[in-house]
């Protein structure tokens, strides 16, 4: 599930996270390369300065997506000659974007700083503050009136690449899902077969999981699959009309396919005929649940939807 989540991750910032076309990224590895890559200068001075290509840095990137630039932070900076000065600095670097992401409405609180350093900068994090060099996974000292834990490179490694992808997926909750509009969500108790089915709260508050966006899509979610279910699949010969029900997550309500090709059905009605009708309207076996999957992922091709998508 990790791999495929880290997977999707990766596409969508490859394709979409640029100001100025795609750029591919690898997690965790070129995220921290564009942070923290530095050349020695021919300068007298020999100062370590960071060497990226302009409008493709992680910054800038953010720059791309917030509209506005991390505050205090600069897209271009020198570095630190000394690498102890440099950790420190890449470190109070990553404090302050977690700190701004977390204003933001991110939930960050299980990252630490230090799991998005590079291992070499985190084997001096290590040293200068427990006085240990990495060798065994243990608890020493505390940092702020927290516990450092000390990890094998190869634990390292892991939690780095969780760690990035989860601050990715947080820029995405709180700087593109924003952009959906609650003006063009109608609402679901407008809908006379919806009146009653308990409703999905769009208020900031009101739930510990989902932000007030991905609240508004599950809405349109529940919105076009009961209006559009007995319109798509009214002349289904597997299965019939499927049932009513209550979408409420993006993981378990969205597996058998039904939802999605509704959704896909409000806007391309003519996949109807040609994609959705073959599907299986209650899928009890794996089989039954991969022929829908591919009927999606056809669909999807034929109105060139297809990011990423094989099959």
């Amino acid at each position: 599930f990790f791999q495929k989540t880290l997977s999707a991750v990766k596409s969508w910032f490859t394709l979409f996270g640029w100001s100025k076309g795609q750029n591919p990224i690898s997690i965790p590895h070129s995220l921290r390369r564009d942070v923290c890559i530095v050349q020695l200068t021919v300068s007298q001075e020999k100062n370590f300065k960071r060497k990226l290509d302009k409008d493709k840095g992680f910054y800038e990137m953010l720059l791309h997506l917030n509209g506005k630039p991390l505050p205090g932070i600069a897209a271009s900076q020198s570095l630190p000659p000394d690498p102890v000065e440099r950790m420190f600095h890449l470190h109070w670097q990553y404090s302050e974007l977690l700190s701004f992401l977390k204003s933001q409405g991110a939930y960050l609180s299980h990252v630490m700083p230090e799991f998005l350093l590079t291992p070499e900068d985190y084997m001096i994090w290590t040293e200068v503050n427990t006085g240990l060099r990495v060798g065994s996974m243990r608890s020493s000292g505390k940092l702020s009136g927290r516990r450092i834990f000390v990890l094998e490179i190869s634990a390292f490694e892991t939690m780095s690449k969780r760690a990035w992808t989860d601050v990715l997926l947080q820029i995405f909750k709180v700087f593109v899902l924003p952009r959906v509009s609650s003006r063009v969500v109608p609402d679901p108790s407008s809908l006379e077969s919806l009146q009653n089915m308990p409703g999905i709260k769009s208020e900031p508050l009101c739930s510990n999981i989902y932000s007030r966006y991905e609240r508004s899509i599950l809405i349109w979610l529940n919105k076009h699959y009961e209006k559009n279910r007995k319109i798509v699949w009214k002349d289904s010969q597997r299965g019939g009309i499927p049932p009513m029900r209550w979408i409420v997550n993006f993981d378990q309500d969205l597996l058998d396919g039904l939802v999605l090709a509704a959704q896909m059905a409000a806007y391309c009605p003519y996949l109807i005929s040609t994609h959705f009708i073959k599907m299986y309207t209650n899928p009890r076996t794996h089989e039954e649940l991969l022929h829908n999957s591919l009927i999606l992922v056809k669909a999807l091709h034929a109105v060139n939807l297809d990011i990423d998508i094989k099959v």
